[in-house]
């Protein structure tokens, strides 16, 4: 038997048997606790299986009233879910690029199908060119940069690029034959080697599209793992792990470059006094306070940690010291403030600037001098700024 006498209504069967048991075991596979972007994937495979059945009920209805209805959810199903596994790579990846194009086809699609059903070459053609577009759209979000802090590994991305490129090349083949040669492609289970390495191509490309989601989906998890290790969970900052980690690549960066580099060292006064006399509780509030006001003055290149009980840090590249002075300043003012709109949460605290010098061989030596500072400023009567270096 020839490859493309194989039985079409099998392969679009199989198919959407596939999508059906990946769109159920992925949730099974991933849980309930799980991100957007996850979601947006998950909602993809269940939408790409909608398209599925609807498009092998709309050929068991040919010539009734509901072969229309039941081609048109089955065209824009399948826009959805290209839609959707857009978003997942939105949020996996940062913004991509032609998001309102896809938006825009997603919703073409539908309505140009459901006008031009009528006439089977322009319906034919329309609906596989702007799908074949919709997926090269999607392909190419995959391969875009990766503007996200996590880092995502390229073969995940390839493979989805690979999959949406290779299905939108068949589709517009399916697409030129239907439009052109409607002799040769009369309806979706034509025998045409065209429209079988489509059908094949399309299975294919399901298996390995669930396998990249799987990847990325254990990428994000381990991301977010790692985020949770280097994060203090009461007040969001850097805890001290997340700290050590990160704090002398920006001190390695500073002294080979020779810029300039400030850590401010951070201690909430008379906290031990607030624990043992109004409970933990009130303590917890006092910090997430504090660590709210720091978050919000800290710049997106400034690292934040809570490094102890009630002692902060604050590492501010290229920054002298005229302006760090001027940022503590402000995070004192705004800590104020935000005291007086929670009058029972009342703090303030004492700090240490340093300024980094040729002195300074490392991270600790330089950590040192910031609490040389910070501690004079307890000595002297708390609630003030002392500057070395």
């Amino acid at each position: 038997t020839s490859l493309w006498a194989i039985d079409i209504y099998t392969i679009l069967v199989l198919t959407a048997i596939n999508l059906a048991t990946v769109s159920i075991a992925l949730p099974l596979i991933m849980g309930r606790d799980i991100s957007h972007a996850a979601r947006m994937a998950q909602g993809s495979l269940i939408f790409q299986t909608l398209g599925w059945v609807f498009i092998i009920a709309s050929d068991q209805w040919n010539g009734h009233w509901l072969d229309p209805v039941l081609s048109t959810c089955s065209m824009a199903s399948a826009s959805l879910a290209n839609y959707l596994m857009f978003l997942a790579l939105q949020d996996w990846l940062g913004a991509r690029p032609l998001r309102r194009t896809l938006l825009l086809l997603t919703v073409l699609m539908p309505v140009g199908y459901a006008l031009s059903f009528s006439n089977y070459p322009v319906r034919v053609g329309f609906a596989n060119f702007v799908f074949a577009a919709q997926l090269l759209v999607v392909a190419r979000a995959a391969l875009w940069p990766d503007r996200s802090k996590r880092g995502a590994t390229l073969p995940w991305r390839a493979l989805i690029t690979l999959c949406y490129s290779a299905v939108a090349l068949v589709t517009v083949g399916r697409g030129i034959l239907g439009g052109f040669y409607p002799e040769l492609y009369p309806n979706f289970q034509a025998s045409h080697p065209v429209n079988v390495v489509a059908q094949l191509t399309a299975n294919v490309a399901l298996v390995l599209t669930a396998v990249a989601v799987l990847v990325a989906w254990r990428e994000e998890a381990d991301a977010r793992l790692r985020e949770q290790a280097y994060t203090d969970g009461l007040t969001g900052l850097l805890n001290r792990h997340g700290w050590n980690e990160r704090a002398p690549i920006l001190f390695d960066q500073a002294r080979r470059h020779r810029t300039a580099l400030a850590l401010i060292m951070l201690d909430l006064d008379h906290f031990k006094r607030i624990n043992d006399t109004r409970g933990h509780e009130v303590g917890d509030q006092v910090l997430r306070l504090f660590s709210d006001v720091l978050l919000y003055h800290r710049r997106s290149g400034d690292l934040a940690a809570r490094v102890g009980g009630e002692e902060f840090a604050l590492l501010l590249p290229y920054t002298d010291r005229v302006g760090a002075i001027q940022i503590e300043q402000r995070l004192r003012v705004s800590l104020h403030d935000a005291c007086e709109l929670h009058p029972s949460l009342n703090v303030d605290y004492s700090s240490g600037l340093a300024m980094l010098n040729a002195n300074d061989a490392s991270l600790t030596a330089f950590m040192v001098r910031a609490d040389t500072a910070l501690y004079r400023a307890k000595h002297e009567g708390r609630g003030r700024l002392v500057v070395v270096g």
